[in-house]
């Protein structure tokens, strides 16, 4: 299994952050009793909503021992973090908010968890989730085109790619399950700074396991052709190089 890094993930926080904050500005809760963040990562999002419901009891839950153990700074009497896999997860008792940011596209056949997620919810409570939408991109086509490579497909062939759909699939999905839901999709243009900025963006997130399935020889050999063809797709302007990232947006009600 791949290792998940909060250090390097967290270095463009900000703008992983901003998915995070649309998406739940979209719940209309008012004072749940139960939130859960499902790949609540290092945690400091799963915090926000502490903060946005102060009487809420707050867990945040993640597959990566590295992850939670970063999400552990920001525990206290009502937020809680552990390890758990989205895939298995259930609650003992219905949640009233469901948070999932970033995470079901790391989930092969996701869309058959939909069901159990939304039993997972109180009668009139809240499942939101968050997806990129951007693996027709060139940052993914160029990660998988190399990844295939002879050179290197004898060690990524097993890579499991993330994917997800799009906005009109899950408004279908989760509708004939009985929710009132608002989908959406928005392309954000990321402007990023310093050396190799979009090979350093994907690092974190998705070229992670590819990249780990190397050994170090050739995994060094994969990173310089691959910024250098993350170059050549996304120049640098004299402002910055542009990474245009669209992202899928749910917000559900279950009925009551």
């Amino acid at each position: 299994m791949a290792v998940w890094d909060p250090t390097t993930y967290l270095q463009f926080a900000d703008e992983r952050s901003r998915p995070f904050f649309d998406l739940t500005a979209r719940i209309s809760s008012d004072a749940p009793r139960r939130v859960v963040d499902l790949g609540c990562g290092p945690g400091q999002l799963t915090a926000a909503l502490a903060m946005r419901w102060p009487t809420a009891t707050v867990e945040g839950i993640d597959s990566s021992p590295e992850m939670i153990e970063r999400a552990r700074d920001h525990a206290g009497t009502r937020i809680s973090f552990r390890v758990g896999d989205l895939a298995e997860w259930q609650p003992e008792e219905p949640v009233d908010v469901l948070v999932s940011n970033a995470t079901l596209q790391w989930v092969p056949g996701h869309r058959e968890l939909l069901p159990r997620l939304v039993s997972a919810v109180a009668p009139g409570g809240w499942l939101a989730f968050q997806v990129p939408g951007n693996f027709t991109e060139p940052s993914h086509q160029l990660l998988r085109e190399l990844a295939a490579d002879p050179r290197f497909a004898g060690h990524t062939s097993g890579v499991v790619f993330p994917a997800a759909c799009d906005a009109a699939t899950y408004l279908a999905d989760l509708a004939s399950l009985g929710c009132q839901v608002d989908s959406w999709e928005t392309t954000y243009l990321h402007v990023l700074t310093g050396a190799d900025p979009v090979f350093r963006w994907i690092a974190g997130t998705g070229a992670r396991p590819v990249l780990q399935s190397l050994p170090a020889a050739q995994r060094t050999e994969f990173e310089i052709e691959y910024k250098a063809a993350l170059g050549a797709a996304y120049p640098e302007q004299p402002f910055g190089t542009v990474l245009p990232f669209r992202r899928i947006f749910v917000v559900a009600r279950t009925g009551r």
